[in-house]
């Protein structure tokens, strides 16, 4: 009884420290609702352990209650040892992991939990993001690509799903049907969401040998988007200077959440060139429809000098160290790449 008592607390903390970020998923109905809810924050999660201590119940009588996030996981995971039956414990282990850095740690615990229930569309879609992250490049594998797939069958109308799958395309050279995904997801968003996905899928053209899409779309309007803008400024090391007079390179500057997926919640693209490079990342730039910057209370920016063009690192790519920026930025962020 007390351990279903500490997951359901630890699930309600993670709902309301996770509502700013979650509010654009409430469209997303009931089901997707409860996925993304349990295994959202897991700061949260881990906070609410620490501060609460670990239940009697839930501990040897001689064993101090955890001083630490890395503790507080392993009591954690010493819990669901003895009950593994614990959906919801898996996906609260699996996202504290992920804080931590356990990337292959956090997608067996996915694993685990998808095995108790296979069919939540949002725990799938976690769990694919989990095991991409842990792969060596950052691919979806054909379990992780199985896995989306299951949950856009589950759940049709799923924006993730649907954006998750173009991106597996996009790896595996499928630039077609990225386009073909990636536009019927068009008529579902918003504009601004909307203006920036059409960005991904010209590009998605180019390599398919496509010509662009053609409707424009009119500028963000001005509100609470347009306070959680971040204003970068990127400039080049003298030693990346001659790379860049060929004009083959692009740099990418992206803003991502810290500790989360790999996948950008504002991105933007442009030549390299020799001077400094000044951009504004808003909710125009996110890629991500159920996920906008103007949602989050906090970013990690980065900037990537890119021979290939393409969003995914690859060798010889150059990129500056993750600077984490509290919303709304006050200041203009300046990034160096190439500086030692």
């Amino acid at each position: 009884m007390v351990k279903a008592v500490f997951l359901s607390l630890a699930a309600l903390l993670a709902i309301i420290a996770g509502g700013a970020m979650l509010w654009p998923l409430l469209r997303a109905g009931k089901r997707a609702i409860w996925g993304t809810l349990v295994g959202s924050i897991a700061v949260a999660t881990v906070g609410l352990y620490l501060w609460l201590g670990t239940p009697a119940a839930l501990q040897a009588p001689d064993e101090a209650p955890p001083q630490s996030l890395e503790q507080a996981v392993e009591q954690l995971r010493a819990v669901l040892d003895e009950h593994p039956e614990r959906t919801e414990g898996w996906v609260l282990l699996a996202r504290s992991q992920l804080e931590l850095g356990r990337v292959a740690d956090a997608a067996a615990s996915f694993e685990r939990a998808l095995k108790l229930d296979p069919d939540q569309p949002e725990l799938l879609i976690e769990a694919a993001q989990a095991r991409a992250r842990a792969h060596p490049k950052m691919l979806f594998d054909d379990t992780g690509v199985e896995w989306l797939q299951r949950a856009r069958k589950v759940a049709p109308d799923n924006q993730r799903a649907i954006w998750l799958i173009g991106i597996v395309q996009r790896q595996r050279g499928q630039d077609g049907a990225a386009v073909r995904t990636w536009e019927s997801l068009l008529p579902r968003l918003e504009p601004n969401a909307a203006a920036a996905l059409r960005e991904q899928i010209d590009a998605a053209r180019a390599d398919a040998g496509m010509p662009p899409s053609t409707p424009a779309l009119a500028p963000p309007a001005a509100g609470s988007a347009g306070a959680h803008a971040i204003t970068v400024q990127v400039t080049l090391a003298p030693s990346l200077q001659a790379r860049v007079a060929a004009g083959k390179d692009t740099v990418f500057v992206i803003a991502r959440v810290p500790g989360g997926p790999p996948m950008p919640v504002a991105v933007e693209r442009h030549p390299a060139q020799a001077g400094p490079l000044t951009v504004t990342l808003d909710d125009g730039d996110s890629p991500m429809p159920t996920q906008k910057l103007s949602a989050l209370g906090e970013v990690e920016v980065l900037a990537r000098l890119s021979a290939s063009g393409t969003a995914m690192r690859q060798d010889g790519d150059v990129e500056s160290v993750p600077v984490k920026v509290v919303l709304p930025a006050g200041e203009p962020l300046r990034i160096t790449l190439g500086q030692p």
